[in-house]
């Protein structure tokens, strides 16, 4: 590609990012980056599914996994995240050198802390397994079921890396592309190696490893074969150890965001294991479920934030409003359906994975029912936080980064099952969302008086006239 084309694609990529009408930009971008939001759950909510029918025990032991995923993913939508709204506002200031030093930077950081999990992790996967909650029973499935998911580790991490570059620049339609291709062929996989290779729990583990490194080559296709503006050159990578310090300090929202996740997890494990394997069972499969319905949230809300911080980038603060205020209406409108169905047919969402387990599906549907009445307000409260982050402010953004599944979660999942027994544990997520939620709206005022002018900036050399920057 000549100099000349690239400056081309480069102009015409900021032109869309800094003149388009709004909220069909966020739109535009919200739809791929769900539909991989979502399939990045499905890796998690195929194995749940198909593993299932190996029993309660095994279903527990990919519940009790996740919280190791969690952290895998912390690290890499860490590193991810922090590259993409540093990348986001050096392309609205047309520094494109910057953006491509901190790509290649979060790339490479990325890779060495997936292959640092994975070998810390092989030195002794029954303590690790234990130590994120199995009970005996569900042991031996986590042991075989965690091992093929270490291996995948550096390239789990270094895919989130490159989707959200691509985020990033505003091809969320290439990432979705990578990530909807490793999402099938987790499935198709997942039925192969448990039901005709009979390899059980390990299969499933399998599958989803091999999956991740589909997409992980797909994704790193676009950047091979000089598809998109941000450039990864391994050789270019930083040698300053402050430009990973500033792109993990504007990830560390997402890494509390995350470890925080696999803390919540593994608590929740914890506090239920006393009731046995279906309550532990019943417990993964409602939490995998909201974590599904979450995921599609965080996907509209990354949908909007390479908008938000090309324009802040630019100055074109009038935009940055309007993309927030896109990604509330479309996220209301979403929770609000979500709900609804999530309320009326809880039990029966909960008997798709043990139709004729009974038990799990009361207990799980009580749990689905109590999180259907957060998914309400939980749009918000997440795309405030993804606000503060995608601006570089960092503080605030780990805060609220912090409260549902840390701040008020754990307090809460301590306390109320000594009181209120499995219902307190059944409830305990949804009531730390609603506080959040509570918590989150003097964030977005001060943030919008202090932050964000609703005016149209005379130092913006693109706005030719009001209706242009809305």
């Amino acid at each position: 590609m000549t100099a000349d084309r690239l400056s081309k694609e480069n102009e015409a990529e900021y032109a869309r990012m800094t003149r388009s009408p709004v909220f069909g930009l966020v739109l535009k971008l919200s739809i791929p980056t769900t539909f991989s939001m979502l399939i990045t759950s499905v890796y998690n909510i195929a194995d749940t599914y198909f593993v299932s029918s190996l029993g309660n025990s095994a279903t527990s032991a990919v519940g009790v996994v996740f919280s190791l995923q969690s952290i895998i993913q912390a690290v890499g939508y860490g590193f991810g995240m922090g590259a993409q709204s540093l990348i986001s506002r050096r392309l609205g200031e047309k520094k494109n050198d910057e953006a491509n030093l901190y790509a290649s930077s979060a790339f490479v950081a990325a890779i060495i802390m997936g292959l640092l999990i994975m070998g810390l992790g092989l030195i002794d996967r029954p303590f690790l397994v234990r130590l994120f909650g199995s009970t005996d029973t569900a042991l031996p499935y986590a042991c075989d079921y965690v091992l093929y998911i270490l291996l995948g580790a550096p390239f789990f991490c270094s895919s989130f890396v490159l989707n959200n570059v691509l985020r990033a620049e505003g091809k969320a339609s290439f990432s979705m592309i990578g990530l909807c291709s490793g999402g099938i062929i987790n499935i198709g996989l997942d039925a192969v190696f448990i039901f005709v290779a009979k390899m059980g729990v390990s299969g499933a583990a399998l599958a989803t490893m091999l999956s991740q490194i589909v997409s992980f080559v797909i994704l790193l296709s676009y950047f091979v074969f000089n598809r998109s503006v941000v450039k990864i050159n391994l050789l270019k990578a930083s040698r300053k150890i402050k430009d990973y310090l500033n792109i993990f300090r504007v990830g560390l929202p997402t890494v509390f965001r995350q470890s925080l996740g696999s803390v919540a997890t593994t608590l929740l494990n914890i506090m239920v294991r006393p009731y046995g394997d279906v309550a532990m069972s019943a417990v993964s499969i409602a939490n995998k479920i909201y974590m599904l319905i979450r995921s599609m949230l965080i996907g509209v809300g990354q949908g909007f934030q390479p908008v938000a911080g090309y324009n802040f980038g630019a100055k074109r603060y009038a935009r940055v409003r309007k993309a927030f205020n896109s990604a509330i209406l479309l996220g209301t409108l979403y929770g609000v359906f979500i709900s609804t169905l999530t309320f009326f047919l809880s039990k029966q969402i909960i008997g798709i994975f043990r139709p004729n387990d009974l038990e799990v599906i009361d207990i799980g549907g009580k749990m689905l029912r109590y999180l259907s009445l957060s998914m309400l307000v939980l749009g918000y409260s997440t795309f405030v936080n993804q606000l503060y982050q995608s601006l570089g402010f960092v503080l605030p953004a780990t805060v609220l980064a912090s409260c549902r599944q840390g701040i008020f979660f754990i307090p809460l999942i301590l306390l109320l099952p000594r009181f209120l027994g499995i219902g307190g544990i059944q409830m305990t997520q949804a009531l730390a969302d609603i506080i959040t939620f509570l918590v989150s709206i003097p964030f977005h005022i001060y943030i919008l008086k202090r932050h964000i002018p609703n005016v149209i900036m005379d130092s913006d050399p693109y706005v030719r006239n009001p209706r242009e920057s809305a």
